[in-house]
């Protein structure tokens, strides 16, 4: 599991990873706004831990952008800001929960278990169809518009990961880690991965009416059908 957290105080964002590392998260912090919704367009987690006071982007800027481009990710709010009304601006804004400083990193923890068992990953069905595509998780077989497709080991677990997610943007570092199992993304796997796209594209999209895999320059790639122009995204 990988948590992200966003906080300008170094030793409370330094408390934090410490106890989330203790559950076995992968931590990352960012002490910028900025520098995290940054990282957010090419980087996927399993939970936020988000300050509001930050500098560069607010907090709450920042969980409204994310809630815009339908990005579900479970946000925790960390803050000192402690009325009523901030809290009802926080949790209207997309967060998921909020608590104030100063807290106990038991409780933390606490919340952040139950955010990631509410959230958790997309869920993996045995069957799964995207327009007049079927993915048959059991049997390993896809079919488009009726006919069989002949997919590598590889080409088929890359679009398992990409249907998983559909309507969602995959990053890069999201299928080196996930697909390829590598901790970091060099420039070779980078390639590795765009000759396993364009191959999955030959393979789906040529010869049909609309395409199933699309590409969000900078950011990563989607599967889904196209409605007025872009693609449907899972809400």
């Amino acid at each position: 599991m990988r948590a992200l957290i966003v906080e300008d105080e170094p030793k409370v964002a330094s408390a934090l990873a410490e106890a989330l590392e203790s559950e076995r998260f992968e931590v990352i912090v960012e002490h910028c706004g900025t520098d995290a919704s940054n990282r957010l367009q090419s980087e996927t987690f399993d939970v936020i831990l988000l300050d509001l006071t930050l500098p560069g982007c607010d907090g709450l800027q920042l969980v409204s952008a994310l809630r815009a481009r339908h990005v579900d990710t479970p946000v925790l709010i960390l803050t000192a800001r402690d009325t009523v009304r901030d809290r009802v601006l926080g949790l209207d804004r997309g967060a998921d929960d909020y608590l104030v400083k100063p807290f106990a990193l038991e409780e933390v923890l606490a919340r952040t278990r139950a955010l990631v068992r509410r959230g958790g990953a997309p869920e993996t069905l045995p069957l799964q169809t995207v327009g007049d595509l079927v993915f048959d998780r059991v049997n390993r077989q896809v079919t488009r518009s009726g006919e069989d497709v002949d997919l590598t080991v590889r080409e088929f677990d890359l679009l398992g990961y990409l249907i998983q997610h559909h309507g969602r943007i995959v990053s890069r570092d999201a299928l080196a880690r996930d697909v390829w199992n590598e901790s970091t993304r060099t420039t070779s796997l980078n390639n590795v991965i765009d000759v396993h796209i364009a191959r999955l594209r030959r393979k789906l999209d040529v010869n049909h009416s609309s395409e199933l895999i699309h590409t969000v320059r900078g950011v990563g790639f989607i599967v889904g059908e196209r409605e007025h122009g872009r693609v449907a995204a899972n809400e």
